[in-house]
């Protein structure tokens, strides 16, 4: 398991790279995202409104993302050297461009 301070170097990148990219298809799709990287917010108006959040959790070195009525949780993969989901494999840019996709009913890739 990363240690505390590794752990936050490493969510600190991958929430920048995530925000970078989201504002970009944000701005294709009509979509917000707000937050720094403590917590990021997806924000959709249309088709339908919702909300998805992706935040840290530090005590058990996870990211958390809430999106769809549904929780993901990713932890630090070494061998892939990015955050990912146990039970789907996907890394963090994977299951946000999927879920990102379902809310807007057309492929989105980050």
């Amino acid at each position: 398991m990363l240690d505390e301070k590794e752990f936050q170097r490493k969510a600190d990148l991958a929430f920048e790279d995530l925000k970078r990219r989201l504002l970009v298809v944000g701005d294709e799709h009509g979509f917000d995202v707000e937050g720094e990287s403590g917590k990021l917010e997806v924000i959709f108006e249309e088709p339908q409104e919702a909300k998805f959040v992706v935040s840290p959790n530090t005590p058990v070195r996870e990211i958390w993302i809430s999106a769809l009525s549904t929780s993901f949780k990713l932890g630090w993969s070494e061998s892939k050297n990015t955050f990912v989901s146990e039970k789907t494999g996907e890394n963090l840019l994977e299951v946000m461009g999927r879920v990102v996709s379902e809310q807007l009913g057309t492929p989105v890739k980050l």
